[in-house]
């Protein structure tokens, strides 16, 4: 493996690893620590996800004149030090304010990962590059829940003690991110141009699978432990679920390389496993059912990114991937956002039930227009001008 790939794997692991660490439990601290209501919760999540629909498409023109690793270096700097407020937080707009911080971090970390790892792979290699550092991120998320279950549960740590930790480990990942830089590609000077945002919307297949994935991930991330800790789930419990979902995470990239010529049936399948896996959510009770139900989540929430990405990067030449990518980021942004901005209230409002069936249903249709729509989703390997 090349060594600036090497770098920004094991960077994508260290950040995984602290995601992992305090990611499924924040929910959980914002409702039992600060009080936060369901439509609170979907305004934490917005926080968190609004930046994100905003800077990448500014990150991505930034690929274009400056070093990726330094753009890095800057989130992850910022990531760590709204994970360590965290840690002082009392009430719910405090945690609304730092997930703000965490959203503008974020947006920092995946467009210039995404980009050292397309300037070092070619046009084969890209799917299989871009799945591995997946893989090492989801890895970490992976393994980050059990150390946050054995602080929590085996040692009697504190919520602040495991955001300090967490806070500790991102910071590692600065070494890796400086090292990567000294191995930057120069990319020619490019002005913004508005059109960037409107790159994306040449596939419209791709939106529609996108925003649905998403904005389920976005629900994932924000409203779905709570809802495990209204099943009777304590945070340990909670923990150990997620790192179920990170094992079919990890399963799905490992297999994602072999599927990109088929990505438009694997698609169309997978969303609808996703909206069975939502509406087992919906009624289960049991410990095993929820088992069930993430790993059929999970696994089309991490193989959708690899190969939606493929397709966009195949379709588009090679002096517009910065900006196809930030504006690939943005679309990432407007669903991780729509969900606890939709999914929240509809909770609040109707019950949680409500909104796992919704889901459901929302799933089922995108399933429908992917298999009508399969060849929009695959890959084009043709001749691209530089």
């Amino acid at each position: 493996m090349k060594r600036p790939l090497l770098l920004v794997n094991l960077t994508g692991l260290i950040v995984g690893v602290s995601y992992g660490l305090h990611g499924p439990v924040l929910p959980v601290f914002a409702k039992n620590a600060a009080g936060a209501s369901y439509a609170e919760l979907g305004l934490v999540g917005v926080a968190n996800f609004l930046p994100y629909m905003i800077i990448p498409l500014l990150v991505g023109i930034l690929l274009g004149r400056f070093n990726g690793g330094h753009l890095l270096a800057i989130g992850i700097t910022i990531n760590a030090t709204s994970v360590y407020l965290l840690s002082l937080a009392q009430s719910v707009p405090e945690i609304v304010a730092l997930r703000i911080m965490n959203g503008v971090a974020h947006a920092f970390f995946w467009p210039p990962c995404e980009s050292i790892i397309s300037d070092h792979s070619g046009q084969g290699e890209r799917v299989k590059n871009i799945s591995k550092f997946t893989i090492f991120f989801v890895a970490g998320f992976m393994a980050g829940p059990l150390a946050g279950a054995w602080l929590l549960d085996g040692l009697g740590a504190t919520y602040a003690m495991l955001f300090e930790m967490t806070a500790l480990v991102m910071a590692a990942g600065l070494v890796s991110s400086v090292m990567v830089s000294k191995h930057h590609i120069q990319r020619s000077h490019r002005r913004f141009e508005a059109s960037s945002l409107l790159e994306i919307t040449r596939f419209p297949a791709i939106m529609a699978v996108m925003m649905f994935c998403t904005a389920s991930f976005g629900i994932m991330l924000s409203v779905y432990p709570a809802h495990l800790n209204d099943r009777g789930f304590g945070e340990a419990d909670i923990l150990i679920l997620y790192f179920i979902f990170g094992i079919a995470r990890l399963g799905a990239l490992v297999v994602a390389g072999r599927l990109a010529r088929h990505a438009g049936a694997v698609l169309s399948a997978g969303t609808a496993g996703v909206a069975a896996g939502f509406a087992l959510s919906a009624f289960a009770e049991s410990f095993a059912a929820f088992v069930v139900a993430l790993v059929m989540i999970g696994f089309v929430l991490s193989i959708f990114f690899p190969l939606t990405l493929e397709a966009v990067l195949s379709r588009t030449k090679t002096r517009s991937t910065g900006r196809v990518i930030g504006a690939y980021e943005t679309l990432f942004g407007m669903g991780w956002m729509t969900g606890p901005a939709i999914g929240g209230p509809v909770a609040e409002a109707f019950g949680d039930t409500a909104l796992y069936v919704g889901l459901c249903m929302a799933g089922l249709a995108v399933s429908a227009l992917a298999a009508t729509h399969r060849k929009g989703l695959e890959p084009r390997y043709t001749r691209r001008t530089k």
